[in-house]
């Protein structure tokens, strides 16, 4: 999992690198919140953002709420970090779009804990969409070969949509990725082939 440092003070970004990369997270860092922004809106990877309240040229609160206003290309999880600790300061960064608020000094086990609660929370919705398409893709399937089908009383053939008439392996390797192999039932051994073999004076 990618984690985000968003920071104006190097000392910072330094210390938070220090305790995220020893947890196996490959870290990237944003010296301001222009940077930030930029990342979090071109990401090809899910990402955790640690995001600094006050930092120069884009205000960490600004970036949640910028950074929402475009669906992403990737999921993120954005955790404001900040001296700020009152309620309603508080709610401002959960209505700007953060999804967690964590204030300063922080501790070293919260900070893991909360980042660790991200990171499962975006493989979640990862498995989640993954889960979606595979649905998806199944309900097409089913479509494919759901409502009624013409079929010829005498020689079985399938008529499909543009009226156009098909063996019916035709008309199922069309509609599904089924293969078909051929063989003879009981029935029409006796019945059919059976009969033939007698007649061609071959021993059944």
């Amino acid at each position: 999992m990618t984690v985000l440092i968003a920071d104006d003070l190097a000392i910072n970004r330094k210390l938070l690198r220090s305790i995220l990369t020893s947890e196996g997270y490959n870290v990237i860092e944003a010296v301001d919140g222009i940077d930030a922004l930029t990342i979090l809106q071109a990401n090809t990877v899910p990402i955790v953002g640690l995001i600094d309240w006050e930092m120069p040229g884009i205000e960490g609160i600004e970036v949640c709420r910028q950074a929402r206003s475009v669906p992403p290309q990737q999921p993120f999880y954005l955790i404001l970090v900040t001296v700020r600790d009152s309620k309603q300061d508080t709610v401002a960064g959960l209505n700007a779009g953060a999804n967690d608020y964590i204030t300063k000094p922080f501790d070293r086990t919260e900070l893991q804990a909360r980042v660790r609660i991200g990171s499962q929370m975006l493989e979640l919705q990862q498995s989640l969409t993954q889960h979606v398409k595979e649905l998806k893709e199944a309900l097409l399937s089913v479509k494919q070969l759901s409502g009624l089908l013409p079929i010829c009383s005498y020689c079985k053939k399938i008529r499909d949509d543009q009226n156009y008439w098909q063996q019916v392996e035709a008309y199922v390797g069309k509609h599904t990725e089924a293969k078909f192999s051929h063989s003879i039932c009981p029935q029409c051994y006796e019945e059919i082939v059976k009969p033939q073999m007698i007649q061609l004076g071959v021993e059944p």
